[in-house]
């Protein structure tokens, strides 16, 4: 359930003016600061402060927001949800706090944030873990909790257009019980670039093998389909036409029918709890040694019962240390809400997502530690 919708109303009204603003902004610095003491303790935030990024955290940021402006009614915080590619674009130009992306930075994006932070290079840490769900539009068998069976090398053809009807004997096989059409599938990808792509194409290149073959990236690889911008342009699209089928976070997933995936010999429909076990079954990624940096190797083959392995990680983006001293504590003390129990259950109340578990707490804590807010 969402939280007071009118905070949010307010917060995106706050979102407008304050993203006008952005282009004088070069160095990380909220827009519009009044005096505030330390993040730590009880110490509250005031001043206007900008965030941008990933569409699939937009329910549950717009619920911390409310939440954490409940203990700060000085802070005025909006949200952007541009996708994580332009969220990322952004912040690199010095103009938001904060970014939030559904892709890890890449190594040349490490870099370039030397030149905005004050000290250091930015640092990625999980804060929302979600299913991915894999959601279709088609009459007389989707709806809300209905699920057809799909395996990885299936849906790596379906979305590569080598699978082109609902009745095809690859579906029909996973799916004896089912009076499957002969309906057209019509392929809805995001056209933007976008970490949910990333992460969905990451499960489809490590289970599908050689069915699928494009290199992978936020950027949708082929010509299959129909682009729609962001997760809820997505979602609009495959609910408005049969035969549909696309990919979203799952908490945007409402009335259309999802698919359950192949996880060993069984088939797994997505869940928060399901998700969780693939990351907390999952190593940190070796590759990403940067200071404070806690990115997750995801393992999407894992053979756990339960499981659902079409998982998405989305990260926050911020600096160990910021030009502006009071952008440093509001992100400081902004990121130790989001991680915490609190909000982490307000995610999940809101959104229906995984929360992190102790160990990950732990980890993503003491690289909210280390920003220096003096």
């Amino acid at each position: 359930m969402r939280k007071n919708a009118l905070t949010r109303v307010l917060a995106v009204g706050c979102g407008l003016t304050v993203m006008a603003a952005l282009a004088a902004c070069g160095d990380n610095t909220a827009a519009n600061t009044s005096g505030s003491s330390s993040s730590e303790g009880t110490a509250k935030i005031s001043g206007q402060f900008q965030g941008a990024g990933a569409s699939s955290q937009q329910s549950a940021v717009e619920a911390w927001i409310a939440s954490y402006q409940q203990k700060n009614p000085d802070a005025q915080i909006a949200y952007n949800p541009t996708g994580s590619g332009a969220g990322v674009t952004t912040f690199l130009t010095g103009a938001t706090a904060w970014a939030g992306s559904d892709a890890a930075l890449s190594a040349d994006e490490v870099k370039q944030s030397a030149s905005v932070c004050a000290e250091g290079t930015a640092f990625d840490i999980p804060v929302y873990i979600s299913p991915i769900a894999i959601v279709f539009n088609l009459k007389g068998i989707s709806g809300q909790g209905k699920h057809l069976n799909l395996d990885g090398p299936t849906i790596a053809k379906i979305f590569d257009g080598k699978i082109t009807a609902w009745n095809d004997d690859a579906i029909k096989s996973q799916n004896p019980k089912v009076d499957l059409p002969s309906t057209p599938i019509t392929v809805v990808h995001r056209s933007d670039k976008s970490g949910t792509t990333k992460n969905f194409l990451s499960y489809v290149k490590d289970t599908a093998g050689s069915d699928w073959s494009y290199e992978l990236g936020e950027n949708w690889p082929n010509e299959v389909g129909q682009g729609a911008k962001g997760t809820d342009g997505v979602i609009n699209t495959v609910s408005q036409a049969d035969g549909t089928i696309g990919y979203a976070d799952a908490s945007k997933a409402g009335e259309l029918g999802t698919a359950a995936v192949k996880v060993g010999d069984d088939y797994v429909p997505y869940s928060a709890d399901a998700a969780a076990k693939v990351v907390d079954a999952s190593p940190l990624d070796k590759t990403a040694t940067e200071k404070n940096r806690v990115v997750v190797a995801l393992d999407h083959n894992i053979k756990e019962a339960g499981a659902y392995p079409v998982v998405l990680v989305s990260y926050d983006i911020a600096c160990p240390a910021y030009k502006d001293a009071k952008t440093a504590q509001f992100v400081k003390s902004w990121l130790t809400y989001v991680v915490s129990d609190e909000g982490q259950k307000v995610a999940a109340d809101s959104a229906g997502s995984a929360p992190l578990s102790d160990a990950m707490r732990q980890k993503v804590t003491a690289s909210i530690d280390a920003i220096a807010t003096k």
